[in-house]
């Protein structure tokens, strides 16, 4: 959260191994004890793994090349070297190196069983997962909670193949605790770092997800957004961040901030492997109400998102009052990026600025404090294991652990929730909420109805800030708002760099279940740009 949060797509080995992303490298055979590279890009069984794709690894496991232990076990080894520094892991799945055995037994014996086989992921720490792994959302005061089931989409994750490596840090509670917060800090897993800049700010309450997909910590990570969450860290570290249209991806077994806007994606290095994710993890549950249209939307045809074309006759909005004229650095990557598009085939329209955002900002965040205390109680009631019982513990356990978890800011979020009634039916309150939904959704329809548009793109993220408790964050771009509050997708990827170091992203924004649409034009950007490159080694 920023302040102001079973359709698997069944490819076969054959069509996973005709699909590969073109150009994906190929490192010369080596000694695959020194498969370990500490440099930009590791390798292993020949694959450079800055550029490769799951498709590219699914091809190197299906044909022996590589195994599914030894890719878990370069990622292991990069944790343990790079943490200390990154603070991007919470915890390492005990687990992981057993799951990944089976995961190539389970190949040998039957082939892949969706298509993260053997690909190891890192869940954002608010992700319930019922094995040997806490859930903390980066507070002591869960740390004996004891989830009886997987989140919806960990069962997803699980049932494609995937290998569940461990828990990414966050900014404790998804940054819902403090209005003077600093966004990556967590009393469990301390303050995350941005790879491209150790003193600088990963953004967004799911930085720990968006620094190890940059550094390599995994080949893929899971974050949340509510308002900003995935988009801002996925830009401030030159990643791919999908915010998916709210009831594509299940909300079960998540630590909420708020239903109304809660939801979980993707964070990759590549569109590929985001789309991958997206398809594996998408679809109804029936403990989400949210979901029950979920059917049939989303990623279908992997082909049809993977088209380096799909620019090409699209009609793109330039939203420059979501982030331009702020700072000269993003301006000039923005600018860069529009030209891009135009080149690639887009008629560019400019003048597409979303309106109405007066009104969400008024009625949104008095509409998530009161959600947020009827939906983490819910959760916390729900929760076996020894924890506090509702938000107003939640409170006296931080006073009464303040040498912890309140040393560097308060808990006056908390202290507002609590405030409020809680009781979804208040009729104040649910006006509150229509407001800023309606006016958040009539803000995209209308801009992409009056121009015709297909999407709008507006700059992702400014340059990341030094982290600084006294101040707390600060966020200079909301781009973000008009997806987050609407539940509409967006889709931010690599544009460029500020100072010739800090990553910046461009958002692809689109309406309700253009998931896939938007997935296919950030892909086209991606393949021609080629903006991402990797963080200097962080120690």
């Amino acid at each position: 959260m920023r302040r102001q949060r079973r359709a698997t797509l069944a490819l076969t080995a054959a069509q996973l191994a005709c699909l590969a992303a073109p150009g994906a490298a190929q490192a010369a055979d080596g000694d695959p004890a020194a498969d370990l590279d500490a440099d930009l890009a590791p390798t292993v069984a020949g694959l450079d793994l800055e550029r490769a794709t799951i498709l590219d690894l699914q091809r190197a496991m299906n044909a022996g090349r590589l195994t599914s232990e030894r890719l878990t076990q370069l990622y292991l080894d990069r944790i343990q070297r790079l943490n200390p520094s990154l603070h991007a892991v919470i915890t390492v799945n005990p687990d992981a190196l057993a799951l990944a055995r089976a995961s190539d037994a389970t190949r040998r014996r039957t082939g892949p069983r969706g298509p993260l086989e053997g690909i190891p992921v890192l869940l954002k720490d608010n992700i319930d997962t019922a094995d040997r792994q806490p859930t903390t959302a980066g507070s002591y005061a869960l740390e004996r909670a004891r989830p009886s089931a997987d989140a919806f989409l960990v069962r997803r994750l699980r049932a494609a193949g995937a290998v569940i490596l461990g828990k990414a840090n966050l900014s404790e509670w998804a940054n819902f605790r403090s209005i003077r917060s600093t966004s990556g800090w967590s009393a469990v897993g301390g303050q995350t770092n941005n790879p491209y800049a150790l003193d600088r700010n990963p953004g967004g309450s799911s930085s720990g997800s968006a620094v190890a997909a940059a550094a390599h910590l995994a080949t893929v990570t899971i974050g949340t957004e509510t308002h900003g969450s995935i988009a801002c860290p996925a830009g401030a570290n030159a990643a791919v961040g999908v915010k998916p249209t709210l009831g594509l991806v299940s909300r079960s077994g998540i630590v909420p901030i708020s239903a109304q806007q809660d939801t979980a994606g993707p964070i990759t290095r590549n569109v590929t492997d985001a789309a991958l994710v997206l398809a594996a993890i998408q679809g109804p549950d029936p403990a989400d109400p949210a979901t029950r249209d979920a059917a049939g939307r989303g990623i279908g045809d992997l082909r049809a998102v993977l088209d380096p074309d799909a620019l090409r006759g699209k009609r793109i909005g330039v939203w420059r009052q979501g982030g331009y004229g702020i700072d000269p650095e993003v301006d000039r990557v923005f600018d860069a990026a529009v030209q891009r598009l135009r080149a690639l085939g887009a008629t560019v329209v400019e003048g597409a600025d979303v309106p109405y955002l007066d009104v969400v900002g008024e009625n949104e965040f008095p509409a998530l404090v009161h959600e947020f205390k009827h939906d983490v109680n819910a959760y916390l009631a729900a929760m076996p294991g020894e924890h506090p019982a509702d938000l107003a513990e939640l409170i006296a356990f931080n006073r009464a652990h303040a040498d912890v978890e309140l040393k560097h800011f308060g808990q006056e979020l908390f202290e507002q929730a609590e405030a409020t009634s809680g009781d979804l039916s208040d009729p104040a309150y649910a006006r509150l909420r229509r407001l800023a939904t309606a006016y958040a959704r009539r803000g995209i329809d209308e801009t992409l109805a009056r121009h015709q548009l297909d999407a709008i793109v507006a700059p992702a993220n400014g340059p990341a800030w030094k982290t600084d408790y006294a101040r707390g964050d600060a966020y200079v771009i909301d781009s973000s708002t008009p997806a987050a509050v609407s539940g509409y997708a967006s889709v931010t990827v690599p544009a460029g760099y500020a100072q010739g170091e800090l990553p910046l992203g461009l958002s692809f924004i689109g309406d309700r279940w253009s998931d896939a649409r938007l997935l296919a034009l950030a892909y086209a950007f991606e393949q021609a740009t080629g903006a991402r490159r990797p963080p200097a080694p962080a120690a």
